[in-house]
């Protein structure tokens, strides 16, 4: 397999104009608002492209400023990413919203060392951020980018081991400073824009055209210089390690009520879905159900079922049952929990799964 050199002007200058050509209409590209920008970057990490936009254009309306998200409550944030996924995330977040209004009065750095020390944020999000909101020629590589040039190039091995990962960095920078020295057309007539547009080019090949499985070569603007097109090569680069074989998981929950009340409780911090609320559950263990139903505080002889829900967390494939049950303790005797309205349910960021019990209740009249 033989590696094309990657100092080629002319793959930069056709990137560049399919991108001005063929790119998405996205909100976070209407703005240079580096927190904008930020925000959308880290909601993209493990998310689907329409999943992130009413997301994104949700918070950007919440939340329109450094400062708002800085004091801004727990509950807030969660709420507004409920759904997306991976909390960490939102929580990083608004660790580097108060170091920059602690230290930076409020604005966001253009510096990449600066940007890469806040909280949440690695070598890919501190070049996209860089490159995209100040032009400057910062690398990126994202899953969709590893794939455009392992491809491109002729790059063999894992991308995630040391000798790949660091020539796919190598040839990611020297596209983009190759971009930043072009005085392209493309470049002059938005505003000199091209590490910018160059780094989201490639990301846009990636999601749009190289694809995972049947990318659409055809219509590849670099295909021309693609050493995996030339040697048959697309199916097989890049060469990802098969992932570690999934474990199922099995848990019921007991949706516990008292006239119009319902038990929820939140999860601690620094586990899983930390910080977010759900009905009380528990992995099946042998125990009866009667009995599951007696341990968290429920009548068993109340017992009914609700749904049956099927979801993943990282590996784990998880069958989660619930059941309503009349609630044996009086409220507020349980020792744990908040006894709420379904009114006061919506207002609380739920896990996915527990979300969708909410759903049920109301489908079964409340009760």
């Amino acid at each position: 397999m033989r590696s094309r050199r990657a100092g080629h002007p002319a793959i930069v200058f056709d990137l560049l104009t399919w991108f001005a050509q063929k790119a998405r209409d996205l909100p976070w590209r209407r703005t240079g608002d580096p927190y904008a920008i930020w925000v959308s970057e880290i909601m993209l990490q493990q998310t689907q492209v329409k999943t992130v936009i009413p997301f994104w254009q949700r918070w950007m309306e919440r939340l329109p400023t450094i400062e708002s998200l800085a004091r801004a409550r727990s509950q807030t944030i969660h709420k507004l990413w409920e759904g997306l996924g991976y909390y960490t995330r939102v929580r990083n977040m608004q660790k580097a919203a108060r170091v920059i209004v602690r230290e930076r009065g409020g604005k966001f750095p253009a510096d990449y060392e600066a940007v890469l020390s806040l909280p949440g944020i690695g070598r890919y999000t501190a070049g996209a951020i860089c490159s995209i909101a100040f032009n400057q020629p910062t690398p990126i590589l994202d899953g969709n980018v590893i794939r455009v040039l392992t491809r491109l190039f002729g790059i063999p091995g894992d991308p995630k081991e040391k000798t790949a990962n660091d020539l796919l960095w190598e040839r990611s920078e020297r596209l983009v400073k190759l971009a930043a020295s072009i005085p392209s057309k493309i470049g002059k007539e938005r505003g000199t824009r091209s590490c910018s547009l160059l780094n989201q080019a490639l990301m846009e090949l990636g999601a749009l055209i190289c694809t995972p499985r049947q990318p659409k070569c055809d219509s590849c603007p670099v295909r021309k210089f693609c050493v995996a097109t030339r040697e048959g090569l697309t199916e097989t680069l890049p060469e990802i390690k098969s992932r570690p074989a999934t474990t199922r998981r099995s848990f019921v929950a007991f949706v516990l009520s008292d006239r119009e009340r319902f038990l929820i409780r939140q999860r601690p911090q620094g586990v899983v879905n930390g910080h977010l609320w759900e009905f009380p559950n528990l992995e099946r263990n042998g125990h009866s159900l009667r009995e599951e139903c007696r341990l968290l505080g429920g009548d068993p002889d109340s017992l009914r079922p609700l749904c049956e829900i099927s979801h993943s967390i990282t590996r784990y494939r998880i069958s989660l049952k619930a059941y309503q049950a009349v609630a044996k303790a009086s409220p507020g005797r349980n020792g744990e929990g908040k006894w709420l309205m379904l009114s006061e349910l919506d207002r609380l960021p739920f896990t996915s799964a527990h979300k969708q019990i909410l759903k049920f209740i109301r489908a079964n009249g409340n009760s």
